[in-house]
């Protein structure tokens, strides 16, 4: 069984046909999702998919590109609900902008001292940002922890999060075929400390690209793993699947 570690069920996309969203994930070995939160209406959403659905958990979270219209005041009142396993989606993005880069910052620390206080991970965004958001962390190491979510630099820098008690988040853009950084990662980082996510409706992988992305494709992103790593299907499903489950505290793997 596969756990999706990231997937924006609570967006337009799949208001129609959520259903059948998860229906054709649990049909392609999708056994666990976890809705992210961007904002305070996303947040509520995302809770209320998780609670209507087993297979749904949530977290919840103020991305960068919300920091100007959403702030973290109502996170805390939000962590009594049983489904919620972590904080995010938050962090730096100076792809997008970098004429908020302090308030972007302040947030994102906010987030940071939050998942201290809760001992919940953190789900982490950073887009041309993955320095100033390392050394914001730095002073926590040992004190929190979570995953870089999509992650888009280099080994590197992989290297330097997970020795910073983080896991690497790994989707679509692995199967592209301009991919060579993301498969040195593959390559080279041990496979415990990866984790296997979507980010649907974005970012579909092959043979998808270009489409909406859904759950149910994170297979594709196992497969493109297991190739890189000479290993089974099974095997990535296996390990990655118990990541998820230590990290976000997700109850009742069996190895």
């Amino acid at each position: 069984m596969i756990v999706d570690t990231h997937a924006h069920l609570n967006t337009d996309d799949f208001k129609n046909d959520l259903k059948s969203i998860l229906d054709r994930a649990k049909s392609n070995g999708i056994e666990k999702i976890i809705c992210i939160g961007m904002d305070e209406s996303s947040n509520h959403l995302a809770i209320e998919i998780a609670k209507n659905h087993e297979m749904v958990f949530s977290t919840v979270g103020v991305h960068p590109g919300y920091v100007d219209t959403s702030t973290t005041d109502h996170l805390e009142s939000l962590l009594h609900h049983d489904k919620i396993v972590g904080i995010g989606e938050c962090g730096l993005d100076f792809y997008w902008r970098k004429d908020n880069i302090e308030l972007q910052k302040k947030v994102f620390q906010e987030h940071i001292e939050l998942a201290v206080k809760t001992k919940l991970p953190l789900v982490i965004h950073t887009r041309d940002s993955f320095t100033e958001a390392y050394e914001m962390l730095l002073p926590y190491k040992g004190k929190v922890t979570g995953v870089f979510h999509c992650f888009s630099s280099d080994y590197k820098d992989a290297k330097k999060a997970v020795d910073l008690g983080f896991y690497i988040g790994m989707d679509g853009p692995i199967t592209f075929k301009k991919n060579e950084i993301l498969v040195e990662i593959v390559s080279h980082i041990d496979l415990n400390y990866v984790l296997v996510e979507t980010d649907s409706p974005y970012m579909a992988p092959m043979p998808y690209r270009g489409k909406r992305n859904e759950p149910g494709y994170t297979k594709y992103v196992v497969e493109k793993i297991a190739e890189i790593k000479g290993l089974t299907v099974e095997e990535v499903s296996r390990i990655t699947t118990k990541n998820a489950h230590e990290l976000f505290h997700l109850g009742g793997y069996k190895a």
